[in-house]
């Protein structure tokens, strides 16, 4: 909601930013527009490049201000180069009357944007990837430009030599492979060979260029220490065998790897990661079923019974997404635990939980579970993996403070044995 309500208003103020300043153009119409569509596909050919994203947000600290750059360079100056082109080709159109003319030149206008918006997304995103919907974007600007430079005879050949070079500039970063990475509709996917202490030969597997799993060749092969925890609290601690586990959030599938003594069910909203996982970071098949599904609307629709329920499900290295930290998702969440049940959630918080963000999260599973475990792996770091343990036994309930004045601790702890 931080992110898209204000690029999304902005986007709509420099759009009508680009409305006026259409309104005043009066004359060479098809020049300026030409000349709007070229500066456009720049700015979206190169300037939504994966290259220029993450080494805005790479090198420009904090992120606040890579974002104010991106917007403000790139998204808003489109906006406002095609704002121009609704009231600018108005004058173009033969019709009686002003208010026909805009009618149709709105209609035209919103009508694109419809066809664009749904064939971009469900179509090419979905398909190809969203580095190809860049792609298409700058592409079909360049070639809107050529198609308008024939309208003025005045310079025409030049325009198209630069329709034709743009066209050019956009293509060549979109062909070049993007050093391993892999690009689906949902998020960006890479392995990479890491040096770590204690590792043989490992290589991590990054989700939108954060971290989302590690794995090595030693044998037993190490995976990334939360892992790790959390198969040691599973096969030792609570010593599952032959257990229904089910896990919120793929990442690399490291939770259930060579681990046959129970049954894995995972749950991720992107249908190509299994493939990904297993061609590039696990290299064998996974352990367990793949369901591909939002994590909220699986437990919420299911009828299964889970012995276990993993909750590792992040858009970025820090960033649940924010229909899965609520209370109603916790409810949802507990329903599919069986019996006797644990749920296990790996959270991305500060070490000292001090932050809002942490005491508020801490304090909505606790609303649902009552006390939940707490365990910190990383405590001399700013964020920390942090897992909580919360029992499906376990019920919220009202507390009491013990005080020199009234202090029934010796009597809770006779009840509570």
């Amino acid at each position: 909601m931080y992110i898209t309500a204000p690029t999304i208003g902005l986007f709509l103020l420099a759009l009508a930013l680009g409305y006026a300043s259409g309104a005043r153009v009066s004359e060479g119409y098809a020049r300026v527009v030409a000349r709007n569509f070229l500066v456009a596909a720049l700015l979206v050919g190169l300037g939504l490049t994966r290259w220029t994203v993450e080494g805005l947000f790479a090198h420009l600290q904090p992120a606040g201000v890579a974002y104010l750059f991106f917007v403000g360079g790139v998204l808003c100056p489109v906006a406002w180069l095609l704002g121009q082109t609704v009231p600018v080709l108005t004058n173009l159109m033969n019709h009686r009357r002003t208010g026909e003319a805009s009618g149709y030149a709105l209609y035209w206008s919103t009508l694109g944007s419809f066809l664009g918006s749904v064939s971009l997304s469900l179509l090419v995103m979905q398909w190809l990837g969203v580095s190809a919907a860049v792609l298409v974007c700058a592409l079909l600007l360049a070639v809107g430009s050529l198609g308008l430079a024939g309208q003025d005879p005045e310079g025409a050949l030049g325009a198209r030599l630069a329709a034709l070079g743009v066209a050019g500039v956009v293509v060549v970063p979109g062909l070049v492979p993007a050093g391993g990475v892999t690009d689906t509709a949902h998020a960006d996917y890479s392995v990479t060979p890491v040096a770590l202490p204690g590792y043989q030969d490992a290589r991590a597997f990054f989700v939108n260029n954060s971290l989302a799993s590690l794995l090595d060749e030693a044998e037993p092969p190490r995976y990334a220490r939360y892992v790790t925890h959390l198969r040691r609290i599973l096969l030792e601690e609570l010593a599952f065998r032959d257990r229904q586990i089910l896990v919120l959030g793929a990442g690399g599938f490291t939770l259930s790897h060579r681990e046959a003594s129970n049954h894995y069910t995972y749950v991720d909203i992107d249908p190509e990661i299994r493939a990904i996982a297993e061609r590039d970071f696990l290299r064998a098949p996974i352990q367990g079923s793949f369901v591909v599904d939002d994590a909220r609307r699986y437990v919420m629709a299911t009828d299964r019974r889970f012995d276990a329920v993993v909750v590792d499900v992040f858009s970025s290295h820090t960033s649940i997404p924010g229909h899965l930290v609520t209370r109603e998702f916790w409810q949802d969440a507990r329903q599919v635990l069986a019996p006797g049940g644990v749920l296990l959630a790996n959270l991305i918080l500060d070490g000292k939980l001090e932050t809002p963000y942490a005491r508020s999260l801490l304090a909505t599973l606790e609303t649902v579970f009552g006390r939940c475990g707490v365990e910190v792996l990383h405590r001399s770091q700013p964020l920390s993996n942090v897992i909580v343990s919360c029992y499906a036994s376990s019920q919220p309930g009202p507390r009491r403070i013990y005080q020199d004045e009234r202090n029934p601790a010796d009597l809770d702890l006779a009840r509570s044995r």
